[in-house]
């Protein structure tokens, strides 16, 4: 089989999944989840014209000369209604979110007016009709559409379900995932330390990347180098809708994960990819249910989730955007790299002056996991590429968890 493009294996995937079917949900449980419905607005937001501020409600027309004075006929606090109407010379004193009173055009901030004796206030600022006042609808209107299917429920989002009264929405499904780790060398986290085995660590770092987009996945173990036992777990694997088999993906005598997956029906659409890490990771289909074969070292196994894995599971939970964010970077070293496979590098970001730099964490062979835990992104190197010289720009993925910074970034 073609060794596959990255893009060309990316492209694969996405065409061989879809967004699920609608669940209900309550809206205490939707943060993360995808809107699998419209929403519409159930009244005016705000339902009459309101202040924006704490202040006075005016008529401007009032406030040709000032300094002037007024006097306050009426004191208007939010969740009041105004009882009296304005005339020549007269104000209400109201707070942020309370109704306009009838005759009043404008608002006046407490902070432009000094208060006077026997109920006056002193204007010294003046302003023109409409100054500080939010309008009759102008957040929302009865009926029309303020959300639409395909939204990402962020807890902006949450607020304006709550401001439209729904209670439960519906949402994208999301699919169950099951991880299964392969090899007779591996050492359950549960086993006694063997000096000659090695650490299952691929099951939880997969079970994290998963649980970072919101599905809890079920772990189903260590599967050893015996045909027939691989076979059960497989079967196991296939009543999710996707499985993630880490290990027996090469071409060794004893890797037995393609031709029993094979046996089991799958119709395999990749079984190699032209990147580093990571070029033994396969993908295929049995009936609707998804197989990643991922490699078994740690840092392929979390590289190819993050490219072929994560947008997969983005599709089928609904998202529009299926891959992690990228940014531009400089590269304050050199980089080796013999053309024919793109590379992902782990790299520790930096802030300077108008952009970003990128630091390679150290040593990157691919069962190295240090340079996973310690990276910000993915530093990623073309296929044609003979290299990068210091101080030229890369494209950054950002790796989930580092979308934070020490500092807000900007100056006041």
């Amino acid at each position: 089989m073609e060794h596959l493009s990255v893009a060309a294996a990316q492209q694969c995937v996405l065409e061989s999944v879809a967004a699920f079917g609608a669940e209900q949900v309550k809206l205490e449980q939707s943060l993360g989840r995808v809107l699998a419905e419209e929403v519409r607005a159930n009244r005016d937001q705000p339902p009459y014209d309101i202040s924006a501020m704490d202040g006075y409600a005016l008529r401007s027309a009032d406030l040709a000369g000032v300094p002037a004075t007024l006097e306050i006929i009426e004191d208007i606090k939010a969740g009041d209604m105004p009882t009296k109407t304005l005339a020549p010379g007269q104000c209400a004193r109201i707070m942020t979110g309370a109704p306009m009173p009838q005759g009043a055009d404008a608002v006046i901030r407490v902070e432009d007016t000094e208060a006077l004796a026997d109920n006056r206030v002193q204007i010294n600022l003046a302003v023109k009709p409409g100054n500080d006042i939010r309008r009759l609808g102008e957040n929302m209107r009865n009926g029309e559409v303020v959300l639409a299917p395909g939204t990402a429920i962020t807890p902006g989002v949450i607020g304006v379900l709550a401001t439209v009264k729904r209670a439960q929405v519906q949402v994208y499904r999301r699919p169950r995932v099951a991880i299964l780790s392969t090899g007779n060398e591996l050492e359950g986290l549960d086993e006694p330390v063997d000096p000659n085995k090695i650490p299952n660590s691929n099951s939880y770092a997969l079970m994290a990347q998963v649980q970072a987009l919101g599905i809890e996945p079920a772990l189903l173990g260590i599967a050893r180098d015996d045909p027939d036992e691989l076979a059960r777990y497989l079967r196991r694997g296939l009543e999710y809708d996707v499985l993630l088999v880490s290990g027996g993906t090469s071409v060794g005598v004893h890797d037995y994960v393609r031709p029993t997956i094979e046996a089991l029906g799958a119709q395999m659409l990749f079984w190699r990819v032209a990147m580093k890490p990571g070029h033994p990771v396969a993908f295929g289909k049995v009936g609707e249910k998804i197989i990643f074969g991922l490699p078994g070292n740690p840092v392929s196994s979390m590289v190819c989730f993050e490219e072929f894995v994560v947008p997969a599971l983005r599709r089928m939970m609904g998202h529009a955007r299926t891959h992690r964010r990228t940014l531009s970077a400089r590269m304050t070293h050199n980089v080796k790299h013999q053309p024919g496979r793109t590379e992902f590098i782990r790299v520790l970001l930096a802030k300077e002056q108008g952009g970003y730099t990128a630091t390679s964490t150290g040593a990157q062979g691919s069962g190295m996991l240090l340079s996973m835990a310690r990276a910000d992104g993915l530093a990623v190197v073309p296929a044609d590429s003979a290299g990068l010289a210091a101080g030229s720009t890369v494209a950054v993925q950002l790796l989930d968890g580092t979308v934070f910074q020490d500092d807000a970034g900007f100056r006041e």
